[in-house]
């Protein structure tokens, strides 16, 4: 079914490159239920990679509780420096900018990662969430990357 997911989120593809990988998969019982871990690049932060762990639904646990075309909102991040980091124009508001978007149902719900910069800790923030149409998401997860000096390149300069 995820796989069914992201073929939907190729729409989404056109506005925001899909940079993820499956890099693990665990069958959590024996209704096929799984957590699957993707590794997902920011595609305008050089050397920066995020492991996202999500929870992806077998065919039993959907014949048996219906709600055929939607997983669940649960997802758990951890980001981590993989190189040496190179921030391109990045947006600077708190608003932060969405550098990931998955499909977990069929129309309304995506699982997102934001990223947000903040300036008073030179620190970039990593947030998973829910984006719902309906009732929103109060099931968030976060990971942050410190940009000490040496370890960061502004195409654009540092801002102010």
């Amino acid at each position: 079914m995820k796989r069914f997911l992201a073929a939907m989120a190729l729409t989404g593809a056109m506005v925001l490159p899909v940079q993820a990988e499956e890099v693990g998969k665990v069958g959590v019982d024996w209704l096929g239920n799984d957590i699957v871990i993707d590794a997902v690049t920011d595609p305008k932060v050089q050397g920066v990679t995020c492991h996202l762990a999500s929870f992806s639904r077998g065919i039993i646990d959907r014949l048996q509780k219906g709600n055929w075309f939607e997983d669940p909102s649960n997802s758990s991040i951890s980001c981590q420096q993989t190189g040496p980091i190179t921030i391109d124009d990045i947006a600077l508001g708190e608003g932060g900018e969405r550098v990931f978007s998955e499909r977990t149902s069929l129309i309304w719900k995506k699982l997102v990662i934001t990223r947000i910069y903040d300036k008073a800790n030179n620190a970039l923030i990593y947030l998973a969430h829910a984006s719902q149409v309906q009732d929103g998401s109060a099931k968030t997860s976060i990971s942050t990357i410190p940009l000490f000096a040496g370890n960061v390149s502004w195409s654009r300069g540092k801002p102010e």
